[in-house]
């Protein structure tokens, strides 16, 4: 078991510097930052090598990478451009509101998926299943940007019941919540769907459910100990990484609510060439993925020592 949690733990520390190497080589490819932060348009190149050397853009790629990786390990991620404030602090800020934003989708895509996913699974080739495969086909097929326009569209524009932007001056303004947080668990529930039926199929074929049901176990115990408990993992697994993904990427349903949330301020940080920013913000949720999945490893290995075995 040590061995295995150590080699997680190696492999973890190895994704992160791959994704510090790949983010910071990226913003770069952006463009010039002294360009936008220059005080007035047709700035000189004096001017121009004056901004870049207060933030130190003039030095050499491989010493500016050296001092953004030791920073990074003091959790330090750097000063914003715009803001001329701690990235962190920034991040911080931000992330109540997308944890809010992602909670909130999170619920949706358990509630939609995961019970239409069981009932799709025990009711396969009937009227419920095709329901939960079409629902699973449109969650995946129709991007979120288009569910949020349309909801503006019927319930902002023409029927006027809820807000259109912001996020309201309360936590508890849930009329402000309840498009995003649809829109950007859409996606999340299709995905969830598809694999809660095609996990129960292949744990309701098992010989073990089929054996349950030859005893005359009733078939409710049987989907719900037998069947869905083993069918977990997969599940667990996808949600653990949904909730994550919904927390920091929801950079287009944020922008299109104008929600105040990690996803906008990526955005903002990308067309304003705020480096720090960008790679401050996406270090985090990097490691905030990677943390889930070394997690959800080490609690599996200690469920099912098979897993640890063959790792």
């Amino acid at each position: 078991m040590k061995r295995f949690v150590l080699s997680r733990v190696f492999y973890s520390i190895l994704t992160l510097w791959i994704l510090t190497v790949i983010i910071f080589t990226m913003v770069r490819l952006t463009g010039d930052p002294a360009l936008l932060l220059s005080e007035y348009p047709g700035a000189s190149e004096a001017d121009l090598m004056a901004i870049r050397e207060n933030w130190g853009l003039n030095e050499s790629w491989i010493t500016q990478y050296r001092k953004f990786v030791g920073n990074v390990f003091q959790g330090d991620f750097g000063r914003s451009f715009q803001f001329g404030v701690s990235v962190t602090d920034i991040y911080f800020q931000r992330l109540p509101n997308s944890l809010q934003l992602a909670a909130a989708a999170f619920i949706i895509s358990i509630v939609i998926g995961v019970p239409l996913g069981i009932i799709s699974a025990v009711k396969l080739d009937s009227w419920w299943d095709n329901i939960g495969k079409l629902v699973a086909l449109l969650g995946l097929a129709i991007p979120g940007f288009f569910v949020a326009l349309v909801l503006i569209l019927i319930f902002g524009v023409k029927l006027d019941w809820l807000p259109v932007i912001g996020k309201g001056d309360h936590f508890w303004d849930v009329k402000y919540l309840l498009m995003p947080s649809f829109a950007l668990g859409w996606y999340f529930a299709g995905s969830m769907l598809r694999l809660t039926r095609s996990s129960m199929l292949e744990v309701l074929g098992s010989d073990y459910v089929k054996l349950a049901r030859l005893k005359g176990v009733p078939e409710w115990v049987v989907i719900s100990k037998h069947a869905f408990k083993n069918a977990m993992i997969p599940i667990v697994t996808l949600a653990g990484l949904q909730l994550v993904l919904m927390i920091n990427v929801a950079v287009v349903i944020e922008v299109i609510f104008q929600w105040p949330g990690v996803g906008s301020l990526i955005l903002g940080g990308l067309t304003g060439r705020d480096f720090p920013v960008v790679q401050g913000s996406l270090l985090m949720a990097g490691a905030m993925i990677v943390g889930v999945n070394l997690a959800l490893d080490i609690l599996y290995a200690y469920v099912d020592p098979r897993i640890r075995l063959s790792g």
